[in-house]
């Protein structure tokens, strides 16, 4: 808020790490939502990203190893992959439902090791759209945000439930 001064902060990347289903996706808008209304100013210096954690892993099926061949990070790219297999039979396919389902190893070798890890720095390309899409979505007012809700819901092909 008004007390907040962005020259004493004493990081520079702030890194947001969810999970990459649609309930990592919700609470990454609530903190990005919570940058952009009380520390904008980290936004416009380019201190925030976002961190790409894998939905899924494949590994070869009935292999004694539990190493994970491949890793997918959203439902299109695991299509195009398993399109692309000689043999996608072959593989067992392990939806991540969230970062506590990986081991350590494959949460640093995926997400968390900096010459591996993939981040997204957080921007702001239209302030206005920015702020009219903040307001009517994460803003006070229910009738915009169910309003967009049932805007859109037809488009709407993949729920994850």
């Amino acid at each position: 808020g008004e007390d907040f001064d962005a020259d004493k902060a004493r990081y520079h990347r702030i890194i947001i790490m969810t999970d990459a289903d649609v309930d990592g996706a919700h609470i990454r808008c609530l903190l990005l939502t919570f940058f952009y209304r009380y520390m904008p100013e980290l936004i416009a210096r380019g201190y925030i990203y976002i961190a790409q954690p894998p939905l899924y892993g494949l590994k070869k099926k009935n292999s004694r190893s539990t190493k994970i061949e491949q890793y997918v990070y959203n439902d299109d790219a695991l299509k195009a992959l398993l399109a692309e297999l000689p043999n996608p039979d072959k593989f067992d396919i392990q939806r991540y439902k969230g970062l506590g389902e990986m081991d350590p190893d494959q949460l640093w070798e995926t997400t968390m090791e900096p010459r591996r890890r993939t981040l997204l720095q957080v921007g702001i390309e239209d302030a206005a759209q920015a702020e009219r899409v903040v307001s009517e979505l994460m803003g006070e007012q229910v009738e915009p945000r169910k309003r967009f809700i049932q805007d859109h819901a037809k488009d709407v092909r993949f729920l994850d439930i």
